[in-house]
């Protein structure tokens, strides 16, 4: 590489960046904080990370992700374009992460609802960390514990703590804060392992309050509510786009970039750790609350998020045998990564079951309570991957599948995140209307997952494709021919925009999505035994799961035909079952055993998945029996 610089300005946001001649684009929008789609990870493949040159020149490489009409207009693709001068691009409104749909204030009701039952029917609140204020006698000559000692019998006098411990930092200070309040202090206390430790000791008339934050680090989005520790009250949500998505939008892509650059996992591990420390801030300041006393943290995530949180070697999670560093981690202190709470405050991590079923799996079968219930339940959790649980309070086993990709837009030409201008619900009547409502009621610009899903529904039900997913060329319906093969026309371009359209490829992509997930589920069921009028309730999961119209689900065949009463909504598990491990130690102890309870299914090297996986890729299904509501679908 060149040792001359140029600058290279991104707009509408202004941001720049000074960068060796020869520097790619994707490369240098990293740098300068600009966020770009790049949902391949930078591989050239995905063709999401288009800019507009506006001036200076590059070296660019279009590949086939561009149309003539899209070079024409100076649009590269990022990953393939290095800078030969000075360069000013723009970076086009679908790239923003500002407007997309998280689920924070609008879920934490319902949330909060959730934990709330699952505290008051099954654990009592008892948090890992709390205040206990106590009361010693003053020493004198007669009496000359020392403080310490003196403290550990206060305690003991009002909990059954046979084990306490201390760190170095309470001790240092424990003798001026017991003279300074003549010896009545509040102690904060966190129990882990049969341990009782004292983490924080203050005059009891300074501080009664105590906090703590749950957090769900999940691959796309990073949510984190507030819980008062004294009354178990959820007092404020916040949430933002995770950051490492510049560097791959799911975590293999992650692995990848960890691996290829010089302190690549040290710089995931920094990103997580300033998005968390910024919810945390924005909570606290809006709260106005003290960080010192924000005395504990969980965070519930995938096994690969957890692992970047920490910096622990997450590179064999992506090759065989696939295996994890670690699933069970101990209470350790925040700081120790750079969590910004309390100097001694503890972060607790769910327990994971394996590489690809993480501790957020295991918090939604926690805040369900599938480990507690007779009946058989199915668990989905829709994402960037496809996470299923399937199992009562006898046997529970679970297994994941790369499902979430092309829901998510990758691979799909008009696909995009859930964003303003992306379409959410579609639907064909039978005079061809197409009607269709938008993120936001504006002019669309793409189709995210729940779109995409009612589009690849409605084409089947009225007979625009067959049930392999080709376009009937004998239709009455109009097709075209695109780069992509034949496409059919959702939207039509004009003055104001382009248009939107789905192709044979992106209904194969599709598919093949759907046919993950169904496969996993029916992997499961079958080494149960067990039949579909056999489970007694499906739990949908996840953002994705929220805005899932659960009848066009059915008709694809993504999940099994169950009655519509038998479907349930829950939301954003992850940080549920976190809250409610912070507010009660039984939940904590409840967590492990699930993780430790469950039996993984390794679809990738399982014998009978890619026979289910064929079976699946085909609409609803090669066994039209599975699918008895799929028979209004129009076969002429």
């Amino acid at each position: 590489m060149s040792n001359k610089t140029c600058i290279i300005t991104f707009e509408p946001s202004g941001l720049n960046v000074q960068v060796p001649v020869g520097t790619n684009l994707l490369e240098a929008a990293h740098k300068a904080g600009v966020y770009l789609s790049s949902i391949c990870g930078g591989d050239g493949c995905c063709g999401k990370c288009k800019l507009i040159i506006n001036q200076g020149q590059i070296d660019s490489r279009p590949g086939t992700s561009l149309t003539e009409d899209e070079i024409d207009q100076n649009i590269v693709l990022a990953c393939r374009t290095s800078a030969i001068s000075d360069i000013t691009a723009m970076v086009p409104k679908t790239h923003s992460l500002k407007t997309g749909r998280i689920l924070t204030d609008t879920n934490t009701h319902r949330l909060g609802e959730l934990v709330d039952q699952v505290r008051a029917e099954v654990f009592e609140f008892d948090p890992l960390v709390y205040k206990l204020t106590v009361t010693m006698r003053l020493p004198s000559v007669r009496d000359n514990t020392a403080d310490l000692e003196r403290l550990y019998m206060a305690v003991r006098e009002k909990i059954n703590a046979p084990v306490i411990e201390t760190g170095l930092a309470v001790m240092q200070k424990l003798s001026k804060v017991l003279t300074a309040a003549n010896y009545t202090v509040a102690v904060t206390i966190a129990k882990h392992d049969g341990v009782m430790e004292i983490i924080d000791v203050q005059p009891a008339k300074c501080s009664q309050t105590s906090f703590a934050v749950a957090v769900d680090v999940g691959t796309t989005t990073v949510v984190a509510h507030l819980v008062d520790l004294t009354n178990a009250e959820t007092i404020d949500a916040e949430a933002m786009y995770n950051s490492q998505i510049k560097f791959g939008e799911d975590y293999i892509h992650r692995i990848i970039y960890g691996e290829q650059e010089d302190d690549g996992f040290k710089e995931l591990q920094s990103c997580i750790i300033n998005d968390i420390n910024s919810l945390i801030g924005t909570i606290a300041s809006r709260r106005k609350i003290d960080l010192q006393d924000i005395t504990a943290v969980v965070c519930s995530g995938n096994t690969a998020m957890i692992h970047f949180l920490l910096n622990l070697d997450s590179k064999r999670i992506r090759r065989e045998p696939y295996i994890a560093s670690a699933g069970f981690i101990p209470p350790i202190q925040a700081s120790q990564v750079g969590i910004k709470i309390n100097n001694n405050g503890l972060l607790y991590c769910l327990p994971s079951v394996a590489a690809y079923v993480g501790g957020d799996i295991v918090a939604g079968v926690l805040s369900t309570r599938i480990y507690n219930k007779t009946g058989v339940s199915l668990f989905v959790d829709l994402g960037t991957n496809g996470e299923v649980v399937l199992g009562n309070c006898d046997w529970m086993v679970c297994a994941s599948s790369s499902a979430g990709p092309a829901f998510e837009g990758s691979g799909v030409k008009c696909g995009m995140r859930a964003q303003t201008g992306a379409i959410e619900e579609l639907t064909i009547n039978s005079n061809g209307d197409i009607k269709f409502k938008t993120i936001g009621d504006v002019r669309p610009v793409g189709i995210c997952g729940s779109g995409l899903l009612d589009t690849l529904a409605e084409l089947f039900v009225n007979g625009i494709i067959d049930r392999t997913g080709r376009f009937k060329k004998n239709s009455r319906w109009k097709l075209t021919e695109g780069g992509d093969g034949l496409e059919f026309e959702l939207f039509s371009p004009g003055t104001d925009g382009p248009g939107i359209v789905i192709t044979q490829a992106d209904i194969s992509n599709l598919i093949r999505s759907k046919a993950g997930v169904f496969a996993a589920i029916k992997v499961l069921m079958k080494a149960m035994e067990t039949e579909t009028e056999d489970i007694e309730m499906v739990y949908l999961a996840g953002g994705f799961g929220n805005f899932l119209n659960v009848q066009q689900a059915v008709i694809i065949g993504m999940l099994p035909d169950v009655p519509a009463e038998k479907i349930k909504f829950v939301g954003n598990t992850s940080i549920a079952g976190a809250k409610a491990v912070l507010l009660s130690k039984k939940a904590h102890e409840t967590a492990e055993k699930i993780a430790h309870s469950m039996t993984y299914f390794d679809l990738m090297t399982h014998p009978g998945y890619m026979d289910e996986f064929i079976r699946a890729s085909f609409l609803p299904h090669t066994d039209l029996s599975l699918f008895p509501s799929a028979q209004c679908v129009k076969t002429d």
